[in-house]
């Protein structure tokens, strides 16, 4: 099965994101009362008759079992509002986003506001939609009441069939999927490049403004799929962005750029970086930009810190490379990487042009690895024999006159790889001694470049497994 796009338009403030999180059942569109907040197209899968799919509010609303169709998705776009004036002077860039979701879309859902009656920019969107030749359903939204309800009933002038609903009191939405099934054209259905399974692989692209994220992200998708501009924080919605690479799904996830926390100035912001620190944990790799001619910042480091928290596999991208390598080695670059982030020696780092695409495929290539590498099982076997030997080799200091002892380990959990070390005394082993078997794990074990989670726990007097203190006396 293919997956039918429903592109959402109106003019600002009609409650197209409201409608799009209340749909998807998440979060995902930055809500707010200014004008203007959705730039970027903003995409999720809506399954439209899955077992999975979010539970309607209203029982009345209910669709019969019979009347479903199976395996059937929707790729639901929202957009920014159609004539907005934009305060960094991206009208046009939205105004182009928009345009591209129409003409990829097999259906609009043409969103106006019960409540404001029909606006003027109601009449000049209703203008630019009738030439169209896809099915158009009018939504009026913030119906909330009989009062409001009456009022709706003057957009039936612009003779599209027309649906009343309220994404703020849950009103409508079994109603709306319905019409979905019955308008869009079948043959929306039909698979075409891409499907409705899950992705392969979910990467996130973060770093501080203005460092290239979205220029990277529209080159893998070889489209203008996300608004690039010099403007800094253009980006304000984490914007999914599924595409195919070498044969597979992959979703990039674009992010707003994140800034100190002292100089986050409106509610847009605040909602932008929670939505980022969001996508590092949807994450299953990492890439943490930096811009070749900007120094290492301040916000640079606690972005570090915040993906180390949330132990992510991450690779250190240095973007706009051919601005440096006239006048610098790679090496150079990487050595300040390294001197900078101390704790991150493992993480590699990768040159890249995001303009042109240079080194993309490599990076990419790379990050499928760290994924790989982030859900391995090291067999038990294999695991307490290298600590045994670690341990030879560089035998834990005495604790208070006694000798800490290691029984056994095992890996408890993949993502990341978690490794339980039984033993007689969990405070006994120091945080130099702790890095010490860290990185004889990193050196020894095929998952070096990925978060280890190492957690020491007393053995209790009833477990008398010993795979690793009795060899080490024998």
């Amino acid at each position: 099965m293919g997956i039918a796009k429903v592109a959402i338009v109106g003019r600002p403030n009609v409650g197209k994101s409201s409608i799009f999180n209340w749909l998807i059942g998440e979060k995902i569109s930055i809500v707010d009362s200014v004008a203007g907040v959705t730039r970027d197209r903003v995409t999720a899968l809506l399954p439209l008759d899955d077992d999975d799919a979010p539970a309607p509010a209203e029982e009345s609303d209910a669709a019969p079992a019979e009347e479903r169709f199976p395996s059937r998705y929707v790729e639901l776009i929202d957009t920014g509002g159609i004539g907005i004036v934009d305060k960094d002077d991206l009208s046009e860039d939205v105004e182009a986003q928009i345009k591209i979701a129409l003409e990829s879309a097999d259906m609009i859902l043409f969103v106006t506001d019960a409540r404001t009656g029909i606006a003027p920019l109601d009449e000049i969107i209703a203008e630019k939609l009738r030439p169209l030749s896809i099915p158009i359903l009018l939504a009026v939204n913030k119906s909330d009441d009989e009062k409001q309800e009456k009022n709706a009933e003057e957009f039936r002038v612009f003779g599209w069939e027309m649906i009343k609903i309220s994404a703020k009191q849950k009103i409508g939405r079994v109603r709306l999927t319905e019409e979905f099934l019955r308008m869009i054209p079948p043959a929306a259905f039909e698979e075409r490049e891409g499907n409705a399974e899950d992705p392969t692989m979910k990467i996130a692209i973060v770093g501080r403004r203005n460092v290239g994220k979205s220029t990277f992200v529209n080159t893998l998708a070889r489209e203008e799929r996300v608004i690039a501009s010099s403007v800094p924080g253009t980006t304000r919605d984490c914007i999914d962005v599924r595409l195919e690479w070498d044969g597979q799904t992959i979703v990039a996830i674009d992010t707003p750029g994140f800034m100190r926390g002292k100089s986050i100035g409106s509610d847009l912001d605040f909602y932008a970086l929670t939505r980022a620190k969001r996508s590092i944990r949807r994450a299953d790799v990492v890439l943490m930009f930096f811009d070749a001619s900007q120094r290492i910042s301040k916000m640079d480091k606690q972005l570090v810190n915040l993906i180390e928290d949330h132990m992510r596999p991450v690779i250190f991208v240095v973007n706009k490379w051919d601005l440096m390598a006239p006048h610098m080695p790679t090496s150079r670059w990487g050595d300040y990487l390294r001197e900078t982030f101390g704790q991150c020696w493992h993480v590699p780092i990768a040159f890249i042009t995001g303009m042109t695409g240079q080194n993309a495929d490599r990076l990419l290539k790379h990050a499928r690895i760290l994924q790989r590498q982030y859900r391995m099982r090291i067999p038990t076997g294999r695991l307490n024999r290298l600590i045994a030997a670690a341990m030879d080799y560089n035998p834990p200091p005495l604790f208070y006159h006694r000798k800490p002892k290691i029984y056994y380990a095992v890996q408890a959990d993949v993502a990341p790889p978690t490794i339980i070390l039984f033993c007689n005394m969990p405070d006994a082993f120091a945080a130099n001694y702790r890095r010490f078997l860290l990185s004889v794990l990193r050196d020894e074990l095929p998952i070096g470049e990925v978060p280890i989670r190492l957690v020491f726990r007393k053995r209790e007097e009833k477990d008398t497994k010993d795979e690793i203190d009795a060899k080490r006396k024998s």
